[in-house]
């Protein structure tokens, strides 16, 4: 499994998840199976509000699970479109979200989940 975590800086396993998919700087990008972790920068930092292409963000890399503090509507729908499952992040690191996404600990977030930006951490 490929996972994502958006950044603002890059620590790998010892980042923190960063509060917003959409404004996050970096993508730190985790697989599962082969332990390999590798950050690309947001190539989609500068779109308008709610017009978010998250495979353009992505660079093209293809995941298989976003965990992100906050996330808006129109990214979730267009990521599970796509097969991609969104998680609240649970945890201060991306490791341990991690390990909680193995666990089936972490919550999908709801695909009519809607950010007001009031309390997810977006800057």
């Amino acid at each position: 499994m490929k996972v994502c975590i958006p950044v603002e800086v890059n620590k790998g396993l010892d980042s923190k998840p960063y509060g917003h998919f959409g404004s996050a700087p970096l993508f730190v990008l985790c697989d599962l199976d082969s332990g390999d972790v590798k950050s690309v920068n947001n190539g989609d930092l500068g779109h308008e509000h709610g017009k978010c292409q998250p495979i353009k963000a992505l660079e093209g890399n293809v995941v298989d699970a976003v965990v992100v503090g906050g996330i808006g509507q129109g990214a979730i729908m267009k990521l599970n479109s796509m097969g991609i499952k969104v998680y609240r992040s649970a945890a201060d690191t991306i490791g341990e979200n991690l390990e909680l996404l193995k666990e089936d600990k972490l919550q999908q977030f709801p695909t009519n989940h809607t950010c007001s930006h009031d309390g997810c951490g977006h800057h």
